[in-house]
């Protein structure tokens, strides 16, 4: 018989008493028989009235009674495949929202029993039915239907956090359909259902609200679990909305309703995952014009305050800024952002490199996208803006933030210049260039109409002008003289008929170059013999290291002259031949001439290139000093290994340090079975007691400045440069007596100038500490310097953590080891 009017109450009551009382089987199914009539789907099922009271006020209470009154003596009632489903179905097919949360909080709060067992079982079945695609069309129904907020935001937490509870709850037992792998992309193909019914709903002339979705949407993604959830939704809404306006404002919709606090991750998945800006500006549309969040992220975000995504994630940005006409007023202000961020010195002093180059794909990008009436109504700006840019990344210490740029000036220039020359630089071509040049050119989804880009091909920077144009009817050819078709009175002149000379054993008359170092000297400041002058240049090294003691002689009247010597003419290699000859004068008379080299570095009238040719001399020849060898004569510096290169262009810093690694990998002890090694040339240390003679003159007057010279001011390119020598004498002066007090003085040097802005300059001041606690003995490092040597590595912590520099992290690191090495050699020390 059907229930009383009225009574679902007293029914749901008397349906719990039974199955907290009774373990029989028949009782059990005839309760939940009566019980789920209110369910409706069957043949006796109560009146809509009745359903309606009991799914809205004691569904929930009911599922609670049905689990907590789940125990072992069940399991032969539910071995029956019929009373089974008749108590799954409560979960399966009553108010998905109230089933969900029923089912979490009993898992929560039930410990391991056949309870939490049955429970979990019920949640995956739940899963696998689609429940989630029924759980939020219901809440989009209540939403449009003005339903309970708190409701709506404890399923949001629960939907979300589904793994993270199941997996605290069951640790080594989760089963799999609850990882999070797995999970969310279920979720994603759950969201797509729903939104099929939303779509079906509207077209059926319904309203319905889709904010929830877009909640669930944004929560995940928040959390972390946008690759799993958008990997799945976002191809899927790529294929629905290729030829479906409804579909597209639905997805415009989706992520329009995504609330503030969540818009960022979801934007940034979008614009990671999205094939391309075609895709992008088909699933956002208009989104960075409504939504404030959204262009800030779009164009601030990801552009000025991140660096770590790939290139393409910035093809899709800027292209989805410039495929609609309302969009590219944003790209317009966002190169302009982007140019005025490139051109700050600031910025370039303290951004890391990596910033500064994801900083300049995004300029080339959106040059790439400029049509011709915007460069005409902002070109003078962009170049102005160009111009401060250029000089600060010229003045940078850093050879790859030089060529940066160089090749953005370069490109802004060949872009926004359509008539007269435009700038070009010399610079390597290596992998990054080619890429950056490459950015110039759109992808194909972002190929405008031909009629819109009237320049489009003139967008390599490699030309300077644009290439010429041949017409259809003209001579190819113009500059080529015409050639007569008849025989005429030109074939009398022509010279095809003479026999050319046999030269095949003619040889070249040599110049003889002098024999003596004053004949060297007389020619280099006298003589107007260009050829004298050139064979002089090459000998010179060879003649310096076979007269040593004529070479003391005149040595430093030899140094003065090739530091002030300049290329007379071409010779191949004059600035290493005479680089040369200054090392070997060195070497050969080491104390007079590194006294004079020094005073000259803090002279007047000496350019900023002379003066780092003073310190690449100084440096060279202490390397040399410092090598053993065999013989007692002197062996050419170019012949040892390893070799400090500093040939203009190349970064000398970068190969000494590349010792200073091996040194400290060579520190390392092997154990290894096999041939034994050859025994390395072994021989005394020149340098130890010359050590002094080069170091202490360069440290001490660092601090004067000059009337053209100022190393604390605007010349840190020659301060970096002074602070990598010093590193230099301090690492080859190992075992040196003035080792310590070489230390102790470098140490407050680099003290000093520890907070400089300058990334070259801070890369030197750690090489400096590296190269002190190779070269310093231990104990008098520890016992001499102790307060240093704590300052010091509390300094190098924060270095390490805080650091906008890769490298000077890198070598912070490094050092903070090898102190860490020290201590605890000394510990192991008996006392």
């Amino acid at each position: 018989m059907d229930p009383e009017p009225f009574e679902v109450g007293r029914a749901v009551r008397d349906a719990i008493n039974i199955l907290s009382s009774s373990r029989n089987g028949v009782q059990i199914s005839e309760a939940l028989g009566k019980i789920k009539c209110y369910l409706g789907g069957t043949e006796n099922e109560a009146p809509l009235k009745e359903r309606e009271e009991f799914t809205h006020v004691h569904f929930s209470a009911f599922l609670r009674g049905l689990v907590s009154n789940l125990s072992p003596d069940w399991i032969e009632f539910l071995t029956s495949d019929q009373q089974k489903e008749l108590w799954d179905s409560f979960f399966l097919e009553g108010p998905a929202d109230q089933a969900f949360l029923v089912l979490l909080d009993s898992i929560i709060s039930t410990g391991p029993s056949f309870r939490l067992m049955k429970v979990i079982n019920i949640l995956e079945r739940f899963l696998q039915m689609g429940g989630m695609s029924t759980l939020m069309w219901e809440v989009c129904h209540q939403q449009a239907q003005a339903g309970l907020p708190m409701l709506q935001e404890t399923l949001l937490n629960k939907v979300v956090c589904l793994p993270d509870h199941l997996c605290n709850k069951l640790q080594g037992n989760n089963l799999p359909i609850f990882f999070p792998q797995n999970y969310f992309p279920l979720l994603a193909t759950e969201i797509i259902q729903v939104l099929q019914r939303i779509s079906d709903s509207l077209r059926g002339g319904l309203d319905c609200s889709i904010s929830f979705v877009s909640q669930v949407l944004g929560k995940v993604c928040m959390h972390g679990r946008q690759k799993e959830i958008l990997n799945m939704l976002i191809p899927r809404l790529m294929d629905l909305t290729k030829m479906d306006c409804i579909w597209q404002r639905m997805c415009w919709r989706l992520v329009e309703c995504v609330p503030d606090r969540w818009m960022e991750a979801v934007v940034c998945g979008f614009v990671q995952k999205a094939p391309g800006a075609d895709v992008l500006s088909r699933l956002l549309g208009n989104l960075v014009l409504k939504n404030k969040k959204a262009q800030f992220v779009v164009t601030q975000k990801l552009l000025l305050l991140q660096y770590s995504y790939a290139t393409a994630m910035l093809q899709n940005l800027l292209g989805y800024l410039a495929l609609d006409s309302l969009r590219r007023s944003l790209l317009i202000k966002v190169l302009k952002e982007l140019l005025e961020t490139w051109g700050s010195s600031s910025a370039v002093k303290h951004s890391p490199v990596e910033q500064q180059l994801y900083v300049s794909k995004a300029i080339l990008i959106c040059l790439s996208h400029l049509k011709e009436p915007e460069i005409e109504s902002n070109g003078q700006e962009i170049l102005t803006s160009m111009m401060g840019g250029m000089k600060c990344h010229l003045d940078s210490n850093l050879p790859r933030v030089r060529r940066l740029g160089m090749i953005v000036a370069e490109s802004i220039s060949s872009r926004i210049t359509t008539d007269g020359p435009s700038l070009k630089f010399q610079y390597e071509d290596d992998d990054e260039t080619r890429e950056l040049k490459s950015l110039l050119k759109q992808t194909a989804p972002l190929q405008l109409p031909v009629t819109d880009l009237p320049n489009a091909g003139r967008n390599d920077s490699s030309s300077a002008t644009p290439k010429a144009v041949s017409k259809p009817s003209g001579n190819p050819y113009p500059a080529a003289p015409a050639v007569p078709e008849d025989g005429s009175d030109l074939e009398l002149d022509s010279d095809d008929d003479l026999i050319p000379h046999d030269m095949s054993e003619d040889k070249e008359l040599k110049m003889k170059a002098p024999v003596y170092i004053r004949d060297c000297i007389e020619v280099l400041t006298g003589s107007e013999d260009m050829d004298k002058w050139e064979a002089t240049m090459k000998i010179l090294e060879s003649l310096i290291r076979r007269n040593s003691a004529t070479t003391r002689e005149v040595s430093v009247e030899l140094a003065k002259v090739l530091l002030h010597l300049e290329e007379k003419t071409y010779i191949a290699g004059f600035v290493e031949l005479r680089q040369r000859a200054l090392v070997a004068v060195t070497i050969t008379d080491p104390v007079p001439v590194a006294q004079y080299l020094s005073s000259q570095f803090y002279s007047l009238n000496y350019s900023l290139c002379q003066r780092m040719d003073i310190l690449d001399v100084l440096a060279l020849a202490a390397q040399e000093l410092s090598q053993p060898q065999a013989s007692g004569k002197n062996k050419p510096w170019s012949t040892q290994s390893p070799c400090i290169q500093t040939v203009p262009g190349s970064d000398s810093s970068q190969d000494w340090r590349r010792i200073v690694d091996e040194r400290i990998k060579n520190k390392t002890r092997h154990l290894v079975k096999g041939q034994s090694l050859v025994e390395p040339a072994c021989g005394p240390n020149k340098f130890s007691s010359l050590a002094g003679h080069f170091f202490f003159p360069l440290i001490q007057n660092f601090d004067r400045p000059l009337v053209t010279f100022d190393l604390l001011g605007d010349d840190h390119l020659v301060l970096g440069r002074l602070v990598h020598t010093l590193a230099i004498l301090m690492y080859f002066a190992i075992h040196a007596v003035a080792a310590a007090a070489m230390g102790k003085s470098l140490l407050e040097f680099v003290w000093a100038l520890r907070f400089h802005t300058d990334s070259y300059v801070r890369q030197g001041l750690l090489s400096a500490v590296s190269s002190i606690l190779l070269s310093v003995p231990s104990e008098r490092l520890l016992e001499d310097m102790t307060d240093e040597f704590l300052e010091t590595q509390s300094w190098l912590a924060d270095v390490a953590e805080k650091d906008p520099d890769g490298d000077c992290r890198r070598l912070a690191w490094q050092n903070l080891l090898l102190m860490e090495n020290l201590l605890k050699k000394l510990r192991s020390i008996p006392y």
